[in-house]
């Protein structure tokens, strides 16, 4: 079997793998951050939305150090299912613990480590390997299973499971469905075509291209580029707006007026449904415009439904949907993490791409996870999220404007001369 086919069987099960350990555990657990905040009497733990959101950005920068110390040491499969296992662990423990607060922290931790090793980062590397050409398809295809997966964990998997059997067993559940990913990583994946003997099917291999550099390339010499740390800089802005709302999109809608728990659970179960299918065509549509346009333009498309989306915020009242916010919000977040990726893999090849990205991916999930806490301390003070909305936007319209301002890439062979524009 040629390795263009066998190459798009490994990018459709990317799509499955990376949608189970990132987008079910990610964007099903703030459905539960509410239940968290119940007092203990009928339910809940009485904990505070800053108690509530730190276990993340605690989890995410205490495991900062995993990815650059371990990750490009050990084959994407072995990582990914190390880290479906860990992760798995964590939602399990999510719906066993007592009120614990240190326990929850724990249990972030534990979490995040599974996160670094079957995420964003160990998917990334394991495709370029695979794809060059057709690579901003092929991640975007894959970042699809994220939003895919997600918008079916709250609508499909938490809302029900709860309703059902409260929301400690349906925390267990989750955690239980990740080995979905198991046989996948087993009998299916590969971590390169070599592995069965193959290799890119019609493209040319960037890690055979003359001048690559080595694996061994030093972290001294892209720590001081100003590429690379325009890169870590908007992406981490970037991260940090969207993961804002991301986290706090349920309380902000309880504070909205939606007190009813029944309400609260299905309106917001049905605007992230929305919310993250728009993402998913906005996720095909960034990958199909950063084959063909610079990735400064790609930007900008996404940065302006973003922009629109954030006053809305402000007039969400019950019984109505939200579903404008949704549309814009969706359509924003297709190109998170994956333009910059993207802009990463113009500036470096494979070899030097994936110890770039054991250091921009897991920066920008620090301020991915930590700027929601933020949030949570601002609306903590002022009572309301108005200011912490428009701290949100700011930091938006910052980050793009980093990334439009970035140098045009070196360019590895005549063939990407059309990504110059």
């Amino acid at each position: 079997m040629r390795s263009f086919f066998y190459g798009w069987w490994i990018a459709t099960t990317a799509f499955f793998t990376l949608g189970l350990a990132v987008g079910l555990p990610y964007f099903g657990m703030p459905f539960f951050y509410d239940y968290f905040e119940h007092p203990v009497d009928v339910g809940g733990f009485g904990w505070s939305r800053t108690t509530v959101t730190l276990g993340l950005p605690l989890g995410t920068l205490i495991t900062l150090w995993v990815a650059p110390l371990l990750a490009h040491r050990f084959k994407p499969r072995w990582l990914i299912l190390v880290g479906t296992a860990l992760t798995a662990f964590a939602l399990i423990g999510f719906g066993r613990m007592n009120g614990s607060v240190a326990l929850y922290w724990l249990l972030w931790l534990v979490y995040m480590v599974g996160n670094v090793f079957s995420g964003v980062l160990t998917h990334q590397v394991l495709l370029s390997h695979w794809f060059v050409k057709r690579r901003g398809m092929v991640l975007s295809i894959a970042y699809l299973g994220i939003s895919v997966i997600g918008a079916l964990s709250a609508r499909f998997v938490a809302l029900p499971l709860t309703e059902a059997f409260g929301f400690r067993v349906a925390l267990q559940v989750m955690g239980v469905l990740l080995f979905l990913i198991w046989p996948l990583m087993l009998f299916v994946m590969r971590d390169q075509p070599a592995d069965l003997g193959l290799w890119p099917d019609g493209e040319e291999s960037l890690q055979s291209a003359p001048g690559t550099p080595s694996a061994s390339f030093a972290f001294g010499q892209f720590l001081g580029q100003r590429t690379f740390w325009l890169l870590l800089i908007g992406g981490v802005c970037s991260a940090g707006a969207i993961g804002a709302v991301s986290q706090h999109l349920k309380l902000i809608l309880k504070d909205g007026g939606f007190t009813d728990q029944a309400l609260l659970d299905d309106i917001y179960s049905r605007t992230l449904l929305l919310l993250l299918i728009i993402s998913a065509v906005g996720r095909l549509l960034v990958g199909w415009l950063a084959d063909r346009f610079a990735k400064r333009t790609v930007v900008t498309l996404a940065c302006t439904p973003l922009v629109l989306a954030f006053p809305l915020l402000y007039t969400v009242t019950p019984p109505a949907t939200p579903y404008l916010f949704a549309l814009l919000y969706g359509l924003a977040t297709g190109g998170d993490f994956l333009v910059v990726a993207l802009m990463a893999a113009d500036h470096y090849n494979v070899a030097t791409l994936a110890r770039v990205l054991t250091i921009l991916l897991p920066v920008m999930t620090v301020g991915q996870t930590w700027f929601p806490y933020l949030v949570a301390v601002l609306r903590e003070q002022t009572g309301s999220y108005a200011l912490p909305l428009g701290v949100a936007l700011t930091l938006a319209l910052v980050g793009w404007l980093v990334l439009v301002v970035l140098p045009r890439p070196t360019l590895h062979s005549p063939d990407d001369r059309h990504l110059q524009r």
